[in-house]
């Protein structure tokens, strides 16, 4: 099998060893420019769509038309991107997602709390999730205004800042396999203890696996890629006393320090690849819906 890897860094952790197990079963990984019109010669039989650049999607796109299986389909990666319509799509499917209020940049939502039409503490994020986009706790009105100063104009959400420890339930998913850890949040209060650190480095919790997992919150995180077609994503949680709240989905995230990530990738990438050609994938929120109480596999792919 030929596995093309969509993606500016092969040598990513993931990526990279799924690569290394791939290419001792005697296959051929093979790296593929973001910002390619197309692949050079013939297509893989696969390709991990890892990037998230406007050439990356329009690139799975034009694979996905001539019939190639992309991991994962552009528009649901494309629609992960896009907080406000993540929010609408989780809502919907009747996933706990946290409220979440669109505003054309800071300064709306500052306007909006000083006539007393929206209450504080706040988590304000870009409404385009991207490297280096703005994630931030506005607790007072000095905050929001600081904040319309240093990103004006930047379209972004809102939503209520709920207690919690302090840290993060951080899900990822490969093909159905589950793998966690806890990890502390940039936005925590500066007095919050936490366990010692574990396999993801630094913020991250020893001791906190798929096994100490909640049944309800698996199923949470398994339910969000029936709802956004996805087979490799990410899934925070609030680690409070308010969840299971999901605050954020991610197509396709690095899954750092977990064992069994990478041969469950490697897995992945063959089994599409045998199952040959397919037709564009429907974008999510066209398919059928199931049941918000409906559990793993209710929802078509």
């Amino acid at each position: 099998m030929r596995i093309g890897l969509i993606t500016s860094a092969p040598d990513h952790p993931l990526l990279a060893a799924a690569g290394a197990l791939l290419t001792a079963r005697g296959h051929r990984v093979e790296a593929l420019d973001p910002a390619a019109a197309a692949p050079p010669g013939p297509p893989a039989d696969v390709y991990l769509l890892k990037a998230r650049t406007p050439a990356a999607l329009a690139l799975a796109r034009s694979l996905e038309e001539r019939g190639v299986p992309v991991v994962n389909p552009a528009a649901a990666t494309e629609l992960c991107q896009d907080r406000t319509a993540m929010a609408e799509l989780a809502r919907r499917a009747g996933l706990p997602f946290a409220p979440t209020r669109t505003a054309d940049g800071p300064a709306a939502l500052l306007a909006a709390a000083e006539a007393g039409d929206l209450a504080l503490p706040l988590v304000v994020k870009s409404r385009q999730s991207r490297r280096h986009d703005l994630v931030a706790r506005a607790d007072d009105l000095a905050r929001l205004r600081a904040l319309a100063e240093q990103w004006p104009g930047e379209p972004v959400v809102a939503q209520p800042y709920l207690p919690s420890t302090g840290w993060d339930q951080k899900l990822w998913v490969v093909d159905g396999r589950l793998f966690c850890t806890r990890r502390r949040s940039e936005l925590a209060d500066p007095g919050h203890d936490g366990p010692p650190h574990g396999a993801g480095g630094p913020g991250t919790a020893s001791g906190f696996g798929p096994d100490d997992l909640p049944a309800e919150r698996a199923r949470i995180a398994l339910r969000v890629g029936e709802v956004f077609g996805l087979d490799v994503y990410g899934v925070d949680l609030l680690d409070g006393p308010d969840e299971p709240v999901v605050v954020d989905v991610n197509a396709f995230p690095g899954v750092r320090g977990q064992a069994g990530a990478p041969e469950a990738l490697a897995a992945l990438a063959l089994r599409v690849a045998a199952a040959g050609p397919r037709t564009p994938p429907t974008p999510p929120g066209q398919r059928a819906a199931a049941p918000a109480h409906a559990g793993p596999g209710a929802a078509a792919r």
